[in-house]
């Protein structure tokens, strides 16, 4: 996990295409062909959005002779689960505290 990176793993979630990758990767692995074709859009554009989701550590490829396979990372969504865990108990803590001294 050494490089995930948050901000780039959020970043690349952001974006309704790459997040709707996700999606369909967390029923399990998929060539890009598979991936790409409920989307009208170019082969270079999609590939894009998927370079973007393997930088950011979300997803990894494996090229098999012609056909290119992309896979879940699941340590990246691990990773952003939980730093939004440990803030939601930060702001547990603050209201807490707030109503202890209200």
């Amino acid at each position: 996990m050494a490089n995930l990176n948050l901000p780039a793993v959020f970043g690349a979630l952001s974006d309704p295409t790459r997040f709707a990758v996700v999606e369909r990767l967390s029923r399990g692995a998929a060539s890009v062909s598979e991936l790409q074709q409920p989307f009208a859009m170019a082969t270079p554009t999609f590939l894009k959005h998927l370079k973007v989701l393997e930088s950011a550590g979300v997803i990894q490829t494996i090229k098999r002779g012609r056909v290119r396979t992309c896979a879940l990372r699941p340590e990246a969504l691990s990773f952003a689960e939980r730093w939004i865990e440990q803030r939601r108990r930060e702001i547990s803590a603050q209201l807490d505290r707030l109503e202890t001294f209200l």
